[in-house]
């Protein structure tokens, strides 16, 4: 079952949801049709990707009414400052096959270039106008949302972010739930590199169930939206059940013992 996370403008998000970075247009297609078939309700693509067009056929061959799949997608650097944000997402919209997205982002703030407040508004003025239905942002560090905030009296509802035990982004969450945006994990398995670490093997074989599914689990247990991604069928699967297990106090305090500070992707000050 997936549960969802209230969001600060009245909506919710999906707990889990389908990541589909690195997906081609045609393997989109087939992996979201799996990921929708085995129940999960929130599918997490962007322009960057280059599989919108893929992500929209699997959802309207999937039989689901659309208010039933939470769509994500995200506006490139390139096209930040308002005229390109509003072009994008036009473009965005029209390779979905969508009228409206359920979430629209800023997919990092390229503070270089410094555009990212202007890009801001233009999504606030999106939300308004119901194209997107609730906007955020994307490896947004606590000086980017602070700026953003007191230059447009505008809280993001999300802030989607590298997150995994080696870099749990403390202090972040903790400005997160301080003005009540909703934290969103990208890369929860470090890339696949967290899927052999002893600790978190330990944990899993505790459990039955994989180290996946444990790295799952830590975010749904502590209010994070996932955003795992497989291709492969049975994974795919298994990533969505984690109901049957909690991870315990002591389990917690070992995997929050793993935190080095490492990053799996781009450090946000380094894209432009």
């Amino acid at each position: 079952m997936v549960t969802s996370i209230p969001l600060r403008d009245g909506r919710s998000i999906p707990t889990i949801g389908f990541g589909v970075y690195k997906v081609d247009d045609a393997e989109a297609a087939t992996a979201v049709g799996l990921a929708l078939d085995a129940g999960y309700r929130h599918v997490d693509t962007a322009e960057m990707y280059g599989n919108e067009r893929g992500v929209g056929q699997a959802i309207r061959a999937s039989g689901l009414e659309r208010d039933d799949v939470f769509v994500t997608t995200k506006v490139w650097n390139d096209h930040q400052g308002r005229d390109g944000t509003l072009r994008a997402f036009d473009a965005s919209l029209q390779r979905l096959g969508l009228d409206a997205v359920d979430l629209y982002l800023i997919h990092w703030p390229a503070a270089a270039n410094d555009r990212y407040v202007e890009t801001w508004q233009t999504l606030v003025e999106l939300r308004q106008s119901g194209r997107a239905r609730s906007v955020g942002v994307s490896n947004f560090q606590v000086l980017h949302l602070e700026r953003i905030i007191d230059e447009t009296g505008e809280v993001p509802a999300v802030n989607q972010v590298e997150r995994h035990p080696w870099l749990p982004q403390r202090d972040l969450k903790a400005f997160h739930e301080q003005h009540d945006i909703v934290t969103a994990a990208w890369s929860p398995l470090g890339r696949g590199r967290l899927i052999e670490d002893p600790v978190l093997v330990g944990i899993a074989a505790a459990h039955d169930v994989s180290v996946a599914q444990v790295l799952v689990r830590w975010n749904v247990q502590q209010g994070v939206v996932v955003l795992p991604k497989s291709v492969t069928p049975s994974r795919i699967r298994s990533n969505l059940d984690v109901d049957g297990f909690v991870l315990t106090e002591g389990e917690l305090a070992a995997i929050a013992a793993l935190e080095s500070g490492q990053r799996t992707g781009s450090h946000p000050d380094t894209v432009a």
